[in-house]
């Protein structure tokens, strides 16, 4: 292996091959900001905004860096179309997204030099990504937080590797400079990265619910399907074990308190509530309790993310978490993992 200046860093105009992932009320302008600085790229989370917050978070970004970054967002969104205008009008470098991509806004996205990198977790899913027209991909191993696929990095990675022809970038199980090395032995350009940058001195994440992630072991990070009928890593507490011995009724009943409260929060209809939902559904067929939970599922991590409250919320989390004993800025984090993959160079 050469340089680690890849063609990652040529694309989305960043120093180093090491992105900063879009994690929900934790990738916010402080983040992203912290992180475009030490020479990574990041992704705004605008999955959990409205487009007003969207811009406004746009606007802060731009008026304290000139560094390039991207959004995320989900297609399913009912303000998908705004977003992709918004994303044009500021002239952002890329885009972020996975499930249900729509392949009429990619090709707008597109046409107006906007990247699209979704990320995936199987190989059926890089190549259908490949096809709907996706510039770069992510492609996360079993071991990375929230959703997740069932299939380790180390066997994921080759594999979308020697199948697809756009650059690829590994994820799921990364903190350091060994681990930056390992990908681009594999053929990736470059890392993702989400705990790891989370557990960071520059997160927005409150410190009860930080202090959580550090005393987590790596037995502590489980996946379950009962949270939103997909695979979910999460930090188990008070909330995920009643999840997971929930009954259907039980989960259903708790899913439509937290959708009334989705619904207060992001200003939405009932209608607005459904289509999503049938998005959802055509997507992946969940059960009714599960669908709805995977609505409103931002409801239950901003308990944690942003309330402090990680008993009663959801904490998604690499296994990496479990290693982690020690917090430190972005500016560190990327040094340091740029110095070590450097000396096993």
């Amino acid at each position: 292996m050469g340089s680690l200046h890849t063609s990652l860093c040529d694309s989305l105009n960043c120093k180093y091959p090491v992105i900063q992932t879009a994690m929900g009320w934790v990738a916010t302008p402080r983040l992203v900001i912290a992180s475009i600085e030490a020479g990574a790229f990041a992704f705004l989370a605008g999955a959990v905004m409205e487009i007003e917050e969207i811009e406004s978070c746009i606007d802060e970004i731009q008026s304290k860096t000139d560094k390039s970054f991207g959004l995320n967002f989900h297609f399913f969104q009912n303000n998908a179309n705004q977003i992709v205008d918004l994303v044009i009008k500021k002239e952002l470098k890329a885009v972020s997204y996975g499930r249900s991509p729509d392949k009429e806004l990619i090709v707008k996205l597109k046409e107006a030099g906007i990247l699209c990198i979704p990320t995936v977790g199987a190989l059926n899913h890089a190549l259908k990504a490949e096809s709907l027209g996706a510039d770069i991909l992510v492609v996360q191993g079993a071991e990375g937080g929230g959703h997740t696929g069932i299939i380790p990095t180390d066997e994921l990675l080759p594999q979308v590797v020697e199948s697809v022809s756009i650059p690829v970038v590994a994820a799921g199980g990364f903190k350091d400079g060994k681990g930056l090395n390992k990908a681009l032995d594999f053929g990736a350009v470059g890392i993702a990265m989400g705990t790891r940058f989370m557990m960071t001195t520059d997160s927005p994440v409150p410190t009860q619910t930080l202090d959580r992630y550090l005393q987590a072991s790596i037995s502590d990070i489980l996946v379950t399907k009962k949270f939103d009928g997909l695979p979910h890593r999460l930090i188990n507490n008070k909330l995920i074990n009643k999840v997971n011995k929930s009954s259907p009724l039980e989960l259903l009943i708790f899913a439509l308190k937290n959708g009334f409260k989705y619904k207060k929060m992001t200003n939405s209809s009932y209608l607005d509530l459904f289509k999503v939902g049938f998005s959802l559904f055509k997507s992946d067929p969940l059960k009714p309790a599960q669908t709805l939970m995977a609505v409103n599922s931002a409801v239950i991590i901003q308990k944690a993310m942003v309330d402090g409250l990680p008993e009663e919320g959801a904490m998604p989390s690499g296994c990496v978490a479990g290693e982690i004993n020690n917090l430190v800025s972005c500016d560190e984090l990327v040094q340091s993992i740029i110095k070590e993959a450097k000396e096993y160079l």
